[in-house]
């Protein structure tokens, strides 16, 4: 099997924010040593997004622009490096709500240009690539879809009749700190959405796809919850190869054991692949790597039908993630 990947793969990668950002700096960082012509398409998670102070905001999107970018918080993981929130503390002085989300100077700019844009009748598609001319990350960043999807959760409220209420998805991250049970997830929107421009094409005219290790349920989980996603994904001769997110039985970063356990999913790297499920059972898996400390679930991923490796999966540096990418392409032989 290649240890490297063929001159102008072509890679289109499925992801959420910080997870899939920073793991996408060691994939160009592997391909740009090893296939300097390999392409890069990035579908986005746009099921985060929300309205506040009446500008259009996209996490993931964001991220992922900034972070390639080099533009990112690297302390955060998010948001604007050399950032003021003098609007915020304008905002809060007002009493303007909601004060549990800030947006910082400079980001709020992005956020301006992007809400003018659709103001003037531009699609989402339309106004990201707009925005990546100024941040140049290196990619084709794609939002999954056009349309609007917000995702929800629901929590329980003694307050409200039938005990329960659903909330933004932004709330229950940001003002609760997923502190609460979340007794469902409701993406509004995602059953009419449809996959943006050219999302489709990269993915059935990718080498390889990769599912990064991003939150299965309100990330990746969105992204292949628009139809016509999920039927790239079944239709594509290109393999599908995921990371877990889940390393010896928790997340490294989020909330997904608290959503995977509202679901009833187990919190675990086996866990998640049977979630995703293999593509000989209708699934989305040709491949999935977990990490060293979960070894002792290939054999269970095996017999699920999804070829599996145990590798160190803990982005600690750019060297570790090129060698996650590495692993991930090697192990369906890209």
């Amino acid at each position: 099997m290649p240890h490297d990947a063929p001159t102008g793969t072509r890679v289109t990668v499925l992801s959420g924010g910080v997870g899939g950002a920073r793991f996408m700096q060691g994939l160009l960082q592997h391909l740009a040593a090893r296939d300097p012509a390999a392409t890069v398409t990035v579908v986005a998670n746009t099921a985060d997004d929300i309205w506040l102070h009446g500008l259009k905001v996209c996490p993931d999107l964001d991220t992922v622009m900034y972070t390639l970018g080099g533009g990112i918080d690297t302390a955060r993981g998010w948001g604007r490096t050399d950032e003021t929130w003098h609007a915020k503390e304008e905002l809060a002085a007002y009493g303007v709500e909601p004060t549990w989300f800030g947006l910082g100077d400079r980001d709020l700019a992005t956020h301006l240009v992007r809400t003018q844009m659709l103001d003037a009748g531009y699609p989402l598609s339309d106004v990201t690539r707009a925005l990546c001319r100024r941040w140049q990350p290196g990619v084709e960043l794609l939002p999954m879809s056009d349309d609007r999807v917000e995702t929800h959760i629901v929590v329980d409220d003694a307050d409200e009749p039938s005990g329960q209420r659903a909330i933004h998805f932004q709330e229950y991250w940001i003002r609760l700190g997923a502190q609460v049970p979340a007794r469902a997830v409701v993406p509004v929107g995602l059953d009419a959405a449809t996959a943006a421009p050219g999302v489709v094409d990269a993915i059935t005219a990718a080498d390889v796809v990769v599912l990064p290790p991003s939150n299965p349920v309100v990330s990746i989980g969105t992204i292949v919850g628009v139809r016509e996603i999920r039927d790239a994904l079944a239709a594509t001769p290109a393999p599908v190869v995921g990371l877990s997110p889940i390393v010896a039985g928790a997340h490294v970063r989020g909330m997904a054991a608290q959503l995977l356990t509202g679901l009833g999913i187990e919190v675990s790297a086996a866990g998640v692949a049977e979630h995703y499920g293999s593509r000989r059972d209708g699934g989305l898996l040709d491949g999935w790597l977990v990490d060293e400390r979960d070894a002792g679930d290939v054999a269970r991923i095996e017999a699920a039908g999804i070829p599996c490796r145990a590798v160190p999966l803990m982005m600690t540096d750019h060297d570790a993630t090129a060698a996650m990418a590495a692993a991930a392409l090697e192990l369906v032989g890209r």
